[in-house]
């Protein structure tokens, strides 16, 4: 990029790019582009230019149909906040109709523009483009990610002014933008709301903090990007299971402008009168999820103030937040657990580097009862277990002295893959497991871990459950689900409709994907508010481990270091404490910033939940 390119004929520039090199402020000329013949595909800003800042540049004199189209394309790639450049490349109605925020198309590469056959020409004062690539994922209206393939072709349609120039005037509405651009231009980040079953506003139990991940254009004012996200409600997937504590159509009150905080990282938000008048419990639930939101964002926010009609409504610290509200990412487990080459449930404190692990207290530590797999509740006070033969769930507490008892459920299937899977506690002490006998499949819970089995229905599953994480929040799940040979890992929302006196209905719904070009999911765990860590592979690949966001897209951290074997991995909410897995070495733990670390012989590892 910047250097026009030999063979060419005469070109001009499309944008430049301006970065930061050694406190210098440099400019690069790019994406040159022919007068004539067809259009090549907007090339993409290298993805490991983090400080590149790209401006758009307004069409030239008499610029041609063809630079018309590939100076817009360019101009969809910049920083351009209300994407007024961009609109300098429409008619006026189209320019006032285009509405750039209701999605964005990303595409394997930058989008290819031809000529379409029948389309008009110069000489007829009008003509169409076909804009093509193959999509790689979509952004809705609401800033939500979902994966996308096959091919992509829209129309784009050019016509004369009355000063003989040439503009766009029928496009599709949205953006569409090629994937290292993409990523350039947006980040991922995760709004906060409230599961829907905990207690209302108000009440003395805490309310407990679910992850929504949206994009938002990176050097566009992020955080009033995600402010006014925040208040404008969750995502249509995760709606049905979560609530928010800003009453119905509560904004950012007009003229607020950019919201920056304050030298002592406090930012004042003012609201519309929507949230006037609301109680002290509720403005704190409002702030906790603000802060949470903006948790991770540069400039950092330390607090919140809430204002309305000019009046203080409540001021909350990072501190008050986590006292208002709970979130996953935010509990430090004291064990890490697994299974020893005695099959009894063994555990090392989380986070050491000690290697000798103890037997875990209670009767699953004692070895009467030989094990295959294991779950810790997430108060570390119970634990359940799979026996060796895959037939029989025991659940015993974890103290001394405890006694067993029998299986609270058992598998009829007739070989051990056929029985149950490891099983998973959720917040509420509900224990998760999932019989895979071909003639009877199930998917369980066991409130409280303990009582009869309540059948969860799973109306849109397709194919038999291999694998069973509940999500700390208690409103998502993560399935590995086999079909035709195939491996899957689903996402999916838990809904339970409780009566006094009955049984709850518990069902999972709106199943989607979270790693569509993996074929063949062996194991995963819940890694943070959002966030999965997968070994899987891909068609005609070798197995890899990553990490993957609830909404399908890849995160923007380094991959997990390769380990070969791996059959079983673990990982924490809490990010500070290390992935740990179960390959061909036994159990091994990965520091942050360091290589694998064999710990000692065993299986089944894993953290509580």
């Amino acid at each position: 990029m910047g250097a026009d390119r030999e063979g060419r004929g005469r070109r001009r520039h499309a944008r430049v790019m301006a970065y930061a090199a050694g406190g210098v402020l440099v400019l690069a000329g790019c994406a040159s582009m022919p007068d004539s013949g067809d259009l090549r595909g907007v090339e993409s800003t290298p993805r490991q230019e983090t400080q590149v800042q790209v401006f758009a540049v307004p069409p030239g004199e008499d610029a041609s149909p063809s630079e018309i189209v590939q100076g817009f394309l360019e101009a969809l790639t910049s920083d351009d906040p209300q994407y007024k450049t961009a609109r300098q490349y429409l008619t006026g109605d189209a320019a006032k109709t285009w509405r750039p925020e209701a999605s964005a198309t990303v595409l394997t590469d930058g989008p290819g523009a031809k000529p379409e056959p029948g389309g008009g020409g110069e000489d007829t004062g009008e003509i169409s483009y076909m804009l093509t690539g193959t999509k790689v994922a979509t952004v809705d209206a609401q800033q939500a990610y979902a994966p996308a393939t096959g091919a992509y072709g829209r129309s784009v349609h050019l016509t004369q002014d009355d000063k003989r120039q040439w503009r766009i005037d029928a496009l599709p509405q949205g953006v569409v933008i090629g994937e290292s651009d993409f990523q350039r231009n947006y980040m991922s980040v995760s709004k906060y709301y409230f599961a829907s079953n905990t207690e209302a506003a108000g009440s003395k139990s805490r309310p407990t903090a679910v992850a929504d991940p949206i994009y938002v254009r990176r050097r566009v004012e992020p955080m009033t990007q995600m402010v006014s996200s925040l208040l404008s409600g969750p995502t249509r997937w995760l709606g049905p299971v979560v609530r928010s504590s800003f009453p119905t159509g509560t904004a950012l009150a007009k003229g607020a402008g950019a919201l920056t905080p304050d030298d002592r990282s406090k930012l004042t938000v003012p609201l519309n009168d929507k949230a006037a008048g609301i109680g002290t419990n509720r403005c704190e639930e409002m702030a906790a999820q603000m802060l949470f939101t903006l948790r991770n964002l540069s400039p950092a926010v330390d607090e919140v103030e809430l204002r309305s009609g000019g009046a203080e409504l409540c001021s909350l610290t990072q501190e008050g937040a986590d006292s208002a509200a709970s979130r996953s990412s935010a509990r430090h487990p004291d064990y890490l657990y697994f299974v020893d080459g005695k099959h009894r449930l063994v555990r090392i404190a989380a986070g050491s580097s000690g290697n000798e692990p103890d037997p875990a207290p209670g009767a699953l530590g004692e070895g009467d009862t030989a094990l295959r797999s294991v779950a810790v509740s997430r108060d570390e006070h119970a634990a359940a277990g799979v026996s060796l033969d895959g037939r029989s769930l025991y659940v015993g507490s974890l103290v001394s002295g405890g006694s067993l008892g029998e299986p609270v459920l058992r598998s009829q299937g007739r070989s051990e893959k056929d029985r149950l899977t490891p099983p998973s506690w959720d917040a509420d002490d509900g224990l998760w497991v999932a019989d895979r006998d071909p003639e009877r499949p199930r998917l369980l819970l066991f409130e409280e871990g303990k009582g009869d089995a309540v059948e969860v229905r799973t109306p849109h599953l397709d194919g038999r459950i291999q694998s069973v994480r509940v999500a700390a929040d208690g409103v998502r799940i993560a399935l590995v689900v086999e079909k035709g040979g195939k491996k899957t890992l689903l996402i999916g929302l838990i809904e339970r409709d409780e009566k006094p006196g009955e049984k709850p209905a518990v069902r999972v719904v709106e199943l989607r994907s979270a790693t569509p070009e993996l074929e063949e999911v062996t194991t995963m765990s819940w890694a943070g508010d959002s966030r999965l860590v997968v070994v899987g592979r891909e068609h005609g690949g070798v197995e890899q481990m990553r990490y993957v966001q609830v909404d399908g897209s890849t995160p923007d951290v380094p991959a997990p270091a390769a380990l070969t074997g791996v059959k079983e991995v673990t990982a924490a909410e809490d990010d500070q404490l290390p992935l740990v897995a179960y390959s061909v070495d036994g159990i091994v733990r990965l520091p942050s910033g360091e290589q694998w670390q064999k710990v000692t012989e065993g299986t089944a590892p894993v953290y509580p939940g």
